[in-house]
């Protein structure tokens, strides 16, 4: 198609007169800025253009005034057919001769000219040389290109747009040397975007394949072939002469057309327009208008009325000719009769518009053809939405993802289909989506229920697979469950959030009586209200009812208190509106129940009551169990607590307080120990073992090892002989059974402390100071796998230094290795130390120092997994004032000048209790006369003013005295049986250099 405009010579290359611009130009310059008011009056000259011009009207007159303004020499419109992909057609051209036009009339979309450059990168595009386009099939411009063309044109072409993608270019010619300036460029951009404004409502400009197929064959005049010829299909062939009007045929008319004037031919072509349908008028008018101007072949098909007034549809089909000048002069053309094929394809319509599924028809550019009426309901009316862009529609753009979806499938090639949500955000829509040769068929299923069954199927699915989970972790819960209390905590954790509970409470029968073991969500008051309020048997409550019919009882506060009265005040203190009442029985026997309550009127259904009789079964056990263990562990906590000291006994010369703690495992007991012995001479024994893991085994070896520490102590044996007695015992306990144990004796008199260890950690000494050291020496192996003899050592310790002893639970844990928790432990005792007073009265501040390091050393009791024990001693020396030490001689007289002596200090000590010190004398008497009699030197006399008055007699001799059983007759022998009847305690401590014999009385009541 070619519109021209101006003054033009066909039969030469000449360059033609260009319309005068608003102005009078001095010649065009390269960069020069153009008044934007010209252009502005430009554009409102084109919006003065009326709207209904035909486009090609529209076309012509802003390709005038681009031209006019931008002094070019000519322009061009290309734009884009619907036949042949990849072609740009001539659609319009101002100021060219024919000649220059001809080379132009197609050109390739993808070519280097710079229209095809323009349409296609989307972007402005300058030549400087004018140059021939690239050739399309059957079609060589360069052939055609004019031979006179002067050198040095440039071609200026920009984009016109349309819906997101390039129409086609336009282009100005401008003279030998001019070059348009950005102001130029853009007013011919502005000029394009309002020529795609007027053309986007628009199909007169976007050829059929018929008249494509005419364009390929150039302009110049030809006869024609018939159109069609397709057997047993009758037609008609015409010729329309264009100078005349005249209309002729080579058949009458009515023998193809039945019912039709058979002389409306001889009426022209004004007659037989006036027998055209008014609904189809205007396009076959278009049509015809389109193919005679663009010179070539064209197709239409429209309604002619009979002479009984019904009408018939016809096939058109029809190809300009021209004169040598390429002036159109004929039409010639072939008609036919199309109603059966229209009223087949209107069947086709019919059932496709009718029919419960969407249908729509898309063009290979995505563009809507058809849709029926379940489509419209979607998209819109058919009448809005035809031609546009499936992805302009609102619907399509409410769908995140949907055009990639649609153009992924569509580029496979082969029908595929898949679901998606409707714009709405309720319904879904299944799209499927069926390839087809002139473009793409979209059928959409509304599945909106099969959808909605199918989340409902999958809801009560993973409703389902919720409570088989719950169900699942509950009784992992439960089977970890150790105690009652673990028991509640795995049931409110578990049951009361899924359900949406706001109160539990767990009752356990105690007898005959119910008894609250562990509530959540209750006040306390409401909690001790329902203590023991019901019986197992009271079938006028719920839980009996409940436990009667083992099943649980949901039921509201309103239903309760009519079936039950005697529910009043369990309703009004406990607040809620709905409750859960589930029997916990095992074996046919009632153990208990759990109550659940609602905040808010709560109806349970039968998935809900039957995961709750589950629930309800489990729970039972898992308390059973709870209770089982409960007893097992008050049995063993009671053996613990009498294997252990009752109470550390209260020494003058230490203040000890102690900590055990038993790991979560097994019984709730273990086999770590502390001891404090008094012994002789004011000394105190120390004692801290751990018998390696726990249970009721381990703390029975526990007892059996304390008490024999306790008798070893009273034989007054050092700490090696002690453990090593102690190893022999480990040892015939069998192989498996390991203990480690330190034992150490404190000396008030010297301040020294002697110790051996086997296996155990080293003990913590915190001096005044606030320094904290740890006692030097490499611990022998545990007893029951190390060899005696045990080393023994001794250090001196300052006056009221705090010993610190420990089994290896205090400072080793699983995130914590041995050498960090003693550093720990050193760290807590040196803030402690200097806080507390250095002579307490009693052991309350060491009690709570035991507590601070305790909780700060040991995690929770449910994560300990050692036994720890703690053993703290505040030493105190013995002052030196209550110390008296005399050599005597190895003779007899040595018993009248230790009576002496002991009456003398006694007095000095003011003890002058005249019983006091006869007793003294006798029993020191007796003691240095055993001496002289039975042993050799040297001979010692002691005596020490500590807890108790304490008399000792030292000899070089290692003999062990004895009391003997004498008869009446015997002259010797009642010595010591004299002794032991005078004092409180006595006995024989050997020594390095022999042994001493030591008494102790009581002191009198004003002097302790």
């Amino acid at each position: 198609m070619s519109t021209r405009g101006g003054e033009a010579d066909n039969t030469g290359p000449s360059i033609p007169c260009v319309p005068h611009p608003l102005h009078q130009p001095q010649g065009l310059r390269t960069k020069t800025v153009r008044p934007l008011e010209r252009y502005r009056i430009r554009m409102r000259l084109l919006d003065a253009v009326d709207e209904d011009r035909r486009d090609v009207e529209v076309l012509l007159t802003a390709l005038q005034q681009a031209v006019a303004e931008v002094q070019g020499l000519g322009g061009m419109v290309h734009l884009p057919g619907g036949g042949m992909s990849g072609i740009l057609y001539l659609v319009a051209d101002s100021g060219l001769p024919e000649s220059m036009t001809l080379p132009w009339l197609i050109i390739p979309a993808r070519g280097t000219a710079p229209p095809s450059r323009a349409a296609r990168n989307d972007t402005t595009t300058w030549q400087r040389e004018l140059a021939p386009p690239d050739p399309v099939p059957g079609r060589d411009p360069a052939a055609l290109w004019p031979s006179r063309l002067p050198a040095g044109i440039g071609q200026l072409a920009v984009p016109i747009p349309s819906g997101g993608r390039r129409r086609g270019a336009l282009s100005v010619l401008f003279a030998p040397g001019a070059e348009p300036g950005a102001a130029e460029r853009a007013f011919l951009n502005e000029v394009a975007a309002w020529m795609s404004g007027r053309l986007k409502s628009s199909g007169i400009l976007n050829p059929s394949p018929t008249l494509l197929r005419a364009l390929e064959n150039g302009p110049e005049p030809q006869e024609v072939a018939p159109l069609w010829d397709v057997e047993g299909m009758p037609s008609i062939t015409y010729t329309w002469d264009l100078l005349t009007g005249e209309l002729t045929s080579d058949r009458p008319v009515v023998e193809v057309l039945t019912g039709i004037d058979p002389e409306v031919m001889s009426g022209g072509i004004e007659a037989w327009a006036a027998l055209i349908h008014p609904d189809d008028l205007p396009g076959a008018v278009a049509g015809f208008d389109t193919g005679i101007q663009m010179r070539g072949g064209f197709q239409n098909e429209y309604r002619i009325r009979r002479q009984d007034g019904t009408y018939l549809w016809i096939e058109a089909r029809a190809r300009t000719t021209t004169d040598e000048e390429g002036t159109p002069v004929k039409v010639i053309g072939t008609l036919r009769d199309s109603s059966e094929t229209h009223a087949a394809a209107e069947s086709v319509g019919r059932a496709l518009r009718h029919m419960s599924d969407g249908f729509v028809s898309l063009d290979t550019d995505w563009r809507i053809g058809f849709l029926n009426q379940a489509a419209e309901r979607l998209f819109g009316a058919a009448g809005d939405v035809a031609g546009a862009l499936l992805w302009d529609i609102p619907a399509v753009r409410a769908v995140p993802g949907l055009e990639q979806r649609c153009r992924a499938t569509a580029a496979e090639g082969r029908p595929a289909g898949f679901d998606v949500p409707g714009p709405d955000g309720t319904s879904w829509y299944h799209l499927r989506l069926v390839p087809m040769p002139e473009g793409l068929t979209l059928y959409l299923t509304d599945t909106t229920e099969r959808h909605l069954r199918e989340v409902e199927r999958a809801a009560a699915e993973r409703a389902a697979a919720e409570r088989a989970a719950l169900v699942q972790r509950i009784t992992r819960e439960l089977a970890e469950a150790v105690t009652a209390q673990d028991v509640m905590a795995a049931v409110a954790d578990g049951v009361m959030t899924p359900l949406g509970s706001t109160g539990l409470i767990m009752l356990g029968a105690v007898g005959d009586r119910l008894t609250v073991v562990g509530s959540r969500g209750y006040s306390e008051r409401f909690t001790r209200l329902l203590d023991g309020q019901w019986t197992v048997r009271d079938t006028t409550s719920p839980v009996g009812d409940a436990l009667r019919t083992r099943t649980p009882l949901c039921i509201s506060s309103e239903e309760l208190l009519k079936r039950y009265p005697g529910t009043e005040t369990l309703i009004r203190e406990g607040g809620k509106q709905a409750w859960a009442f589930l029997p916990l029985a095992v074996s046919g026997r009632g153990i208990g129940a759990a109550v659940i309550g609602f905040g808010r009127p709560r109806v349970l259904d039968d998935d809900e009551r039957t995961l709750l009789t589950a629930l309800s079964g489990l729970i039972a056990q898992a308390l059973e169990r709870a209770e089982l263990y409960d007893e097992a562990t008050t049995r063993a906590r009671t053996l613990q607590r009498s294997l252990l000291p009752q109470a550390l006994p209260k020494l003058p010369e230490v203040t000890a307080a102690a900590r055990y703690q038993s790991a979560k495992q097994g019984a709730d007991v273990g086999g770590d120990w502390y001891d404090v012995i008094p012994l002789s001479a004011a000394r105190v024994a120390l004692v801290i073992g751990d018998v390696m893991g726990h249970g009721m085994a381990e703390a029975a070896t526990m007892g059996r090892l304390r008490t024999a520490v306790r008798t070893l102590s009273e034989l007054e044996l050092p700490p090696d002989e002690i453990l090593g007695h102690l190893n022999d015992i480990v040892g015939e306990l069998g192989t498996d059974a390991f203990v480690t144990c330190l034992y150490g004796i404190y000396d008030p008199v010297t301040r020294r402390l002697s110790y051996a260890s086997a296996g155990q950690p080293p003990p913590a000494v915190a001096h005044p100071d606030g320094t904290v050291t740890f006692l030097s020496m490499t611990p022998d192996p545990p007893l029951g796998v190390a060899a005696p003899p045990f080393e023994t050592l001794e250090t001196l310790l300052p006056a009221d230094s705090l010993l610190a002893l420990y089994s290896d639970g205090l400072v080793e844990s699983k995130d914590r290795d041995v050498t960090t928790g003693m550093s720990r432990l050193a760290e807590l005792l040196s803030q402690s130390v200097n806080a507390m007073p250095t002579s307490p009265a009693d052991a309350s501040d060491l009690d709570a120092l035991c507590a601070t390091i305790t909780s700060a050393l040991l995690p929770a009791h449910s994560a300990l997994i050692d036994d720890a024990a703690l053993l703290l001693a505040r030493t105190h020396p013995l002052a030196a004032e209550h110390v008296a030490d005399w050599p005597l001689p190895e003779d007899p007289v040595a018993a009248g000048q230790a009576r002496e002596l002991v009456r003398a200090q006694l007095t000095d000590w003011d003890l002058a209790d005249e019983d006091l010190i006869m007793t003294t004398e006798l029993l020191v008497s007796e003691l240095v006369g055993n001496v002289i009699r039975h042993a050799c030197g040297p001979i010692r006399l002691r005596m020490l003013r500590s807890r108790a008055l304490i008399c000792e007699v030292s000899d070089a001799s290692l003999t062990t005295p004895h009391i003997r059983h004498t008869s009446a007759t015997d002259e010797g022998g009642r010595g010591l049986q004299l002794i032991s009847a005078l004092c409180q305690r006595w006995g024989t401590r050997h020594t390095r250099t022999g042994k001493s014999i030591w008494t102790e009385q009581p002191l009198p009541t004003a002097s302790v």
